[in-house]
């Protein structure tokens, strides 16, 4: 009753209304486009490529990201990934060159300048990334059915096409951002992730059934695989929403006979400061083996490649892992400052109670973050490679992808950050909040990837 009542409280927000049913009506313009086929390619060559991509670990997570329009050679094919790419890349530099830390710190114009600069890189990364994309679908497509040829300048044409469906996808999530519910980009991230949950689901349920292909286990273990599923998200929610509180005290300040301030408040440090962005550095740096060996596929190769080659295996996951604690500290390191952050106390008048404001104040805080993010960068490092052992356990390499990794950390970055924009809609009118104690917490790093 509660959830029907908190239903018709949405509906009854005109504002709130008709942002989730513009958010509906885009989300829906992007479903649709991911079934427009490149031109010139037919049901043959489709299935050519969908054959590739079932069999390849870095085709099928790309094919996820991009809610199957890679599989499907749509005009939507490259996804949002290259933006999301131009994003960190921009990041980045905005870390070590001062141009872009200057820009940083001139608010919106600088922010203008930036979102710019993402957009003209992202160009360019199609542009590379189109002519690839193409020249692996001929290969494909070649071994396959014998398809024709593609020349010069009809790479030239799909790649414009490929970089405008992105550039388009880019404009959709803005658009979300802007007259939605919020987060457009993580959106629609999360709209291609979830398209394929139920085909994986579907699969995975009649794979178990009696007489089916690999249906060790039958019905119990499909019902055991849901409960570990729902499992592991519990602990990715936690791992999201999990924070540690530092006291600070505020000085008194006397303003003729009165005093004022003294109140104590709190610094939240996220046990995973970083998010989802460690895993996306180390799994850029894990998939070169992959791709110099052939996109996945491990025949014909051996030693090196053939351990790195095998998503599956201990030797690529135990690297994977490695590389995530290592990634999650270096990005807290540059994401949370604690020497700004005891500045800025400072200048305000507060202090922690028992340390000395200043240098005290930036070690203090550094140690804390030190300790709290190591129990998050192993916790990040052990849900980055649950999908191996899921798969170690006979689930099936599609629906293996949910039990961990980018995908999970997304679904349950955005989904928490969408129903904190849902609460705070119902608690401005004056309605009961989605949760009982009205306590959704979302992510503080503003990004889902």
């Amino acid at each position: 009753m509660r959830f029907i009542e908190t239903i018709r409280n949405i509906w009854t927000i005109e504002e709130l209304r008709k942002r989730i049913l513009v958010t509906l009506l885009l989300v829906l313009v992007y479903r649709l486009g991911c079934y427009v086929v490149l031109p010139g390619i037919s049901p043959e060559d489709l299935d050519a490529l969908s054959k590739f991509t079932n069999k390849s670990g870095l085709m099928q997570l790309l094919d996820m990201f991009s809610g199957g329009a890679f599989s499907q050679a749509s005009i939507f094919a490259l996804g949002i990934m290259p933006y999301i790419t131009a994003s960190i890349v921009i990041q980045l530099l905005g870390m070590v060159l001062p141009s872009f830390q200057k820009m940083q710190r001139e608010g919106e114009s600088g922010r203008q300048k930036l979102s710019q600069y993402t957009r003209y890189l992202t160009v360019l990364i199609l542009v590379l990334q189109g002519p690839a994309y193409l020249a692996n679908l001929q290969y494909q497509v070649s071994a396959a059915t014998g398809g024709a040829h593609m020349g010069f300048w009809t790479i030239a044409f799909l790649t414009v096409i490929l970089a405008a469906g992105s550039m388009f996808i880019m404009w959709l999530g803005e658009r979300i951002t802007d007259r939605g519910i919020g987060n457009g980009i993580s959106f629609i991230i999360l709209v291609g992730i979830i398209a394929r949950l139920p085909g994986a689901l579907f699969y995975e349920f009649t794979s178990r059934l009696p007489g089916s292909t690999g249906s060790q286990g039958g019905l119990i273990m499909f019902v055991v695989e849901i409960i570990l599923l729902f499992a592991v998200t519990v602990g990715a929610v936690l791992l999201v929403q999990g924070t540690r509180k530092v006291p600070v005290q505020y000085a008194k300040r006397i303003v003729g006979n009165r005093q004022y301030g003294g109140a104590r408040q709190y610094i939240p440090l996220k046990v995973n400061a970083a998010g989802v962005m460690p895993i996306i550095f180390a799994q850029a740096i894990m998939f070169i083996p992959i791709t110099l060996a052939g996109f996945g596929s491990s025949e014909g190769t051996s030693g090196f490649y053939a351990a790195f080659s095998d998503i599956n295996g201990f030797w690529y996951n135990f690297v994977y892992f490695i590389l995530i604690v290592a990634f999650t500290y270096f990005y807290t390191a540059i994401t949370v400052r604690p020497t700004q952050m005891a500045e800025d106390m400072k200048r305000n008048n507060g202090f922690i109670p028992g340390v000395k404001p200043g240098k005290k104040t930036a070690e203090y805080l550094d140690s804390i973050m030190s300790r709290i993010t190591l129990p998050g960068s192993l916790f990040l490092g052990i849900v980055a490679i649950l999908p191996a052992f899921a798969r170690f356990f006979g689930i099936s390499q599609n629906f293996a992808q949910f039990f961990g990794g980018t995908s999970l950390l997304i679904l349950v970055g955005v989904v928490l950050d969408t129903l904190q924009q849902i609460e705070s809609h119902l608690m401005m009118h004056h309605y009961d909040g989605l949760m009982k104690d009205g306590k959704i917490k979302g992510r503080t790093t503003g990004s889902a990837y």
